[in-house]
């Protein structure tokens, strides 16, 4: 299979690409689009989430200030002040 995938790719024009890669950017995606690490982690069948998190850390800085923006759009405001 990856035999296949590389020759696929070469003919393409694509930059190289492993299968590993596109299973990386697939949970990163994944991730960013607001999955659950638990669901991620299952999915790429990681043995722990600990894992998961480890691999895919660079996502989640990114999360973590979507998540604050979206809890700040909760508190309500005074709108006279």
């Amino acid at each position: 299979m990856t035999d296949l995938f590389e020759r696929l790719v070469t003919a393409s024009g694509l930059p190289p690409v492993r299968l590993h890669d596109l299973r990386h950017g697939a949970a990163t995606l994944m991730l960013a689009a607001g999955a659950d690490m638990k669901v991620v982690q299952e999915m790429l069948g990681h043995s722990s989430i600990t894992i998961t998190m480890d691999i895919h850390a660079s996502v989640l800085p990114e999360l973590a200030k979507e998540a604050a923006e979206a809890a700040a759009k909760l508190v309500p405001r005074n709108p006279a002040v």
